[in-house]
């Protein structure tokens, strides 16, 4: 199957990737003083505007990325017809796809799956479903084999539906070719939502968190609500890094941000010199998706 190239440029608001590992990307970076909201202030890297892949990226993505499309986008891949894989066949049909955003490009995609599940493993030996959570957490991003663009794949995400937030990378700028911001159903501060409705409640732009998300749900997977809760918004970057949107959120939202943020640090796209021996590791994963998502799965 010819390879996929795919840049997910949700790095730029990752902290803790070092100046070297960032140099390892090919970014232009610069150094900013942000202050996140409840947070004491400090500094943070940002993607510089000469990185004009990640920048433009962004433009599609914050342009077309409007409350009608993310409904379509629910109603097509809400059917679950694209295929029918158990997650190890998933993970091998994801070598398919070659991250730029990974400085080891030549490496199958499966070995930062891996890696990220081992970092879990090593920090949470007593919680199997959190292993399993870093195993799969990326595998949305089939999307980009099946054709989508990249700017519905990967990336920071946030709601629609509602005003956008300054803090969503690139913003205001980068949303003003959404028609959304001149929809008053839709440019408010709560928009079609009422105050501490629940992120269970909200539509978040579409991408691979998403969608993977709601595959566990389709498929009566048994991972609980925290690490569901990892899978969906691991990249809502506003929310469980700049402190936004806490006026949609109900207190078991409030909640399971702790837990986000503790699956954040494992998902680096650094890598450690030994790569995993999978063979190895496959017995022990396996037994992990036959207890909490056996079997083939409709994707």
């Amino acid at each position: 199957m010819e390879k996929v190239h795919i840049l997910d440029p949700s790095v730029v608001y990752r902290p803790d990737l070092s100046d070297e590992e960032k140099k390892k990307l090919g970014l232009h970076l610069e150094e900013t003083t942000f202050k996140p909201i409840n947070q004491k202030e400090e500094s943070f890297r940002i993607f510089s505007e000469e990185n004009e892949l990640v920048k433009k990226t962004y433009k599609l993505m914050h342009t077309n990325q409007t409350f009608d499309f993310v409904e379509k986008k629910h109603a097509k891949y809400r059917q679950f017809n694209k295929a029918e894989m158990t997650i190890m066949e998933a993970l091998e049909f994801m070598n398919t796809l070659i991250d730029e955003s990974d400085p080891d490009v030549d490496v199958p995609n499966i070995y930062h799956a891996f890696q990220t599940a081992e970092r879990i493993r090593e920090q949470h030996p007593d919680q199997d479903w959190f292993h399993l959570v870093g195993l799969i957490h990326d595998l949305g991003k089939v999307m980009a084999i099946w054709g989508d663009p990249q700017w519905c794949v990967v990336g920071d995400t946030f709601p629609v539906g509602c005003a956008f937030d300054p803090s969503i990378v690139y913003s205001p700028e980068s949303f003003s070719d959404n028609p959304d911001i001149n929809d008053p159903r839709y440019n408010t501060k709560l928009g079609i939502y009422e105050e501490n409705c629940g992120l269970d409640n909200i539509f978040m732009s579409w991408g691979h968190d998403e969608y993977m998300y709601h595959v566990l749900l389709h498929n009566n997977c048994k991972i609980p609500d925290e690490g569901l809760n990892m899978i969906r918004f691991h990249s809502f970057y506003p929310w469980h890094t700049c402190g936004a949107y806490e006026y949609l959120c109900s207190n078991k939202d409030k909640e399971m941000m702790k837990w986000v943020r503790e699956f954040n640090q494992f998902d680096l796209y650094s890598k450690v010199d030994k790569l995993p021996d999978i063979d190895k590791l496959r017995p022990y994963y396996q037994s992990l998706i036959d207890k909490y998502c056996p079997g083939k799965l409709q994707w």
